[in-house]
């Protein structure tokens, strides 16, 4: 028998590190035509609905930038865990918890205006995704739980928590029984960049500001290189005095914040109120964003772009190509797929070994035994 063994290499190719993103991209695209050939679909007029109709008028390059911002941001936050080698996969849950948190002034009272309501509530916002997220976070530190579960399984109790919000104590009273909340007064509405040619909002111009902050933080700051070498050495962040715990709380309250910012844009920008679904998977989607962008801020940003393309595109071919709207979810689950697998063959070389044969890398025999 024989089995595959994942062999760490002495050095990385800088070269392929750089080129992964774009390798994992054309697999994707390959893997992609072959899924659509499957599907009866011509590939190349499925690419060309997927990635060129979507973006050929202005407007549409509006709704493009508001499918950026929110994974823009939260891939963002992400990428601090990911760099200090803390495994935060309950974005999602930090976003819908956001948007509730957020939306408490709207919605409380709705007739309230005044200057300072929209500043409140992207405050408020962000406070309850970095609150939220210290709940993964205390858990870590005080009884050492694995976070990517605990994080994971609080993003299911954040939506059915909006879910009985909404159909519940913040029902709009006059919205014919639907499971929503009253609309947002133009006070809590979050202005657009251009009425005139599309509706995209502050939104994206936050995820940039965010994006660019981050990524002085992590290439020009104290806090940055703690990040960075508690991530790839845990112990010699020790000697060097660095404290792991408090590192877990300012990854996971960073990441959370500019979650719940995420998630307070999107409900005061794109929908206006909150309702029972108010992403269609952000929170999960930002992770490949993370990965494919390098965990690079400004990478981030590029591969934001990417991703909210293919959102876009995969609506287009519901219409004109009849398909579902899973295939578009395939089709982000590929592209991660690729970008992991191409990451761990940099890093990683895979070696054929014989059951019960010795390793290459085995010591050899002292001189004692061999004579």
């Amino acid at each position: 028998m024989m089995r595959l063994e994942l062999v760490k290499r002495p050095q990385r190719s800088a070269l392929f590190s750089i080129l992964s993103p774009f390798i994992a991209f054309a697999l994707t695209m390959i893997a992609g035509g072959i899924l659509f050939a499957l599907l009866g679909i011509n590939p190349v007029t499925a690419f060309h609905t997927y990635f060129i109709s979507p973006i050929t008028e202005v407007w549409q390059l509006h709704e493009l930038a508001i499918k950026a911002a929110p994974l823009i941001l939260i891939a963002v936050g992400l990428s601090v865990c990911y760099r200090a080698n803390i495994w935060n996969i309950g974005a999602e849950g930090q976003f819908i918890i956001g948007a509730i948190v957020g939306s408490i002034i709207p919605v409380m009272y709705p007739t309230y205006e005044s200057p300072i309501v929209l500043p409140l509530m992207l405050l408020m916002g962000m406070v309850g995704g970095a609150a939220y997220a210290a709940i993964p976070a205390f858990l870590k530190t005080r009884f050492n739980t694995n976070e990517i579960l605990t994080s994971l399984m609080l993003v299911y109790v954040a939506q059915l928590f909006l879910d009985w919000v909404v159909r519940g104590p913040w029902r709009d009273p006059k919205g014919f029984n639907f499971p929503q909340t009253v609309q947002f007064n133009d006070s809590a509405i979050l202005p657009m960049l251009d009425s005139a040619a599309g509706r995209a909002n502050l939104g994206f111009v936050f995820a940039l500001v965010a994006a660019v902050l981050v990524w002085l933080l992590m290439s020009r700051m104290l806090k940055g290189f703690e990040v960075r070498v508690l991530g790839s050495s845990p112990r010699a962040g020790r000697f060097a005095g660095f404290n792991f715990n408090r590192m877990v709380f300012f990854a996971f309250m960073l990441s959370g914040a500019l979650a719940g910012l995420a998630g307070i844009c999107e409900v005061s920008g794109a929908i206006g109120q909150l309702q029972p679904s108010i992403s269609p998977g952000y929170g999960f989607t930002a992770i490949i964003v993370a990965f494919l962008g390098r965990l690079n801020p400004l990478g981030i940003v590029a591969a934001g772009l990417v991703l909210a393309l293919t959102y876009l595109g995969g609506e287009a071919a519901q219409s004109a190509l009849g398909i579902s709207d899973k295939v578009a979810r395939v089709f982000q689950g590929m592209l991660l797929f690729f970008v992991l697998g191409c990451d761990t063959l940099i890093h990683y070389r895979i070696r054929l070994i014989g059951l019960g044969a010795p390793k290459l890398d085995a010591p050899a025999p002292k001189l004692e035994e061999a004579r």
